[in-house]
């Protein structure tokens, strides 16, 4: 199991190891990046906080395209500081068909360097992860957003 990772004080980019960590998802199974990133890119979804528009409008978007997602062969993924019982109450609500993944402790935020202290939560970002030769995960792209700027799928969908 991967230890807890290093903080940063900016965000990851391209070309940079991406940590490798292991939280709850919204079914409190843990889920680790280092295993998922074995079976192909994984985009790493950061957002603020469930429940609220941008968030929702972005995680509405990833199920709406998910047979793009998957045509590449890619895992998408959420992921908040939400509790995942407040993660999984919010997927029924709405009918995702993603994984949301729970930071709870920001330790993935941080390490991420996508910390947003003013609010105690993550920034909006978007993170490609690929495997390296050493099969070990390496950032392929990354993109921090202002918290009203939802991610655009088409431009990430050719990242992967």
């Amino acid at each position: 199991m991967p230890t807890t990772p290093t903080p940063r004080p900016s965000p990851i980019a391209a070309g940079e190891a991406a940590p490798d960590f292991t939280v709850s998802n919204q079914d409190r199974t843990d889920w680790t990046l280092g295993e998922a990133v074995k079976k192909g890119d994984v985009v790493l979804c950061f957002f603020p906080f469930a429940f609220t528009g941008v968030c929702g409008t972005e995680m509405k978007c990833i199920t709406k395209e998910m047979a793009d997602w998957k045509a590449k062969g890619a895992e998408v993924v959420g992921i908040s500081c939400d509790s995942p019982f407040v993660l999984k109450a919010w997927a029924a609500a709405e009918g995702f068909q993603h994984t949301l993944l729970s930071d709870q402790h920001r330790h993935v935020t941080k390490a991420f360097g996508l910390h947003w202290a003013d609010m105690n939560t993550t920034r909006r970002a978007t993170v490609v992860v690929g495997r390296s030769q050493t099969g070990a995960g390496k950032v392929k792209w990354a993109e921090s957003r202002e918290p009203g700027d939802a991610m655009k799928w088409e431009k990430v969908l050719a990242q992967v």
